[in-house]
């Protein structure tokens, strides 16, 4: 029932950008997305009676807490902006769905590694902005022109938004070999930088999954255990059964 209110709060939330629905039913979807915030908070205060000081225990509890709260802000000078952010209880579902629940559990977990080829790209970026800056700097200041705009620049370039026809090609008319810099620019951190935060953070899914099956309950696991025994006792008793009739 609380996936159903917050995916109806998600879709009212949106129907109050367009101007079109608001003059069509905007008492109605202003009325509806007051019921969804009551709704909420009611949730709310009943899982703190229920758990009391164990509620602030679970950071998910605190992750609707926050979320709850914000929407709570009134419309004063000032704090009206915080109501924009209203829409962040459509995030709810993630606190809700055990799924998606394990998956950012599993980016947190991979943090530390991601962190780290985080600073590789820190260190590979700056030292192409030293060296493009140094190299096209002169003829094309607006993409090169200082170390900070060549970090915009080579940001553009890793993410391939119009790299080749934008930025390279105009540059390699005033300097023919300059592909021998973005070339491996390109291949160091769109292809190889990309796919070690993805194999970090598939690793870290599969450590969580691992810990998450360790921490089953022994008694659920012996009556899987002897589940899987007896019908492989089965199936082995129709095997020689078979064998003997042959």
């Amino acid at each position: 029932m609380i996936m159903v209110v917050i995916i109806i709060n998600g879709i009212v939330l949106g129907l109050e950008t367009s101007d079109r629905a608001m003059n069509l039913a905007g008492p109605a979807l202003l009325a509806i997305d007051s019921f969804c915030l009551g709704f909420f908070v009611v949730e709310l205060l009943l899982k703190i009676y229920a758990l009391r000081g164990r509620f602030f225990k679970d950071g998910w509890n605190i992750f609707d807490f926050i979320v709850v709260g914000i929407s709570l802000v009134p419309q004063q000078a000032g704090l009206a902006v915080l109501r924009s952010l209203r829409v962040l209880r459509v995030l709810r579902m993630i606190s809700i769905l055990p799924n998606m629940r394990k998956v950012v559990g599993a980016m947190i977990h991979a943090l530390p590694g991601v962190g780290s080829v985080a600073g590789i790209v820190l260190i590979l970026f700056y030292v192409g902005a030293v060296i493009s800056t140094k190299l096209f700097g002169e003829a094309h200041p607006e993409w090169f022109g200082s170390v900070g705009a060549s970090l915009y620049t080579l940001f553009q370039i890793m993410t391939l938004e119009s790299w080749s026809m934008g930025i390279v090609r105009p540059v390699m008319e005033t300097h023919p070999h300059a592909w021998m810099f973005f070339v491996p620019f390109i291949l160091a951190t769109t292809y190889t930088v990309i796919n070690l935060v993805v194999g970090i953070i598939v690793s870290a899914m599969e450590e969580r999954s691992f810990e998450d099956g360790s921490k089953l309950d022994p008694v659920a696991a012996m009556a899987r255990l002897e589940k899987r025994l007896d019908s492989f006792d089965e199936k082995l008793s129709l095997l020689i059964r078979d064998k003997d009739r042959g």
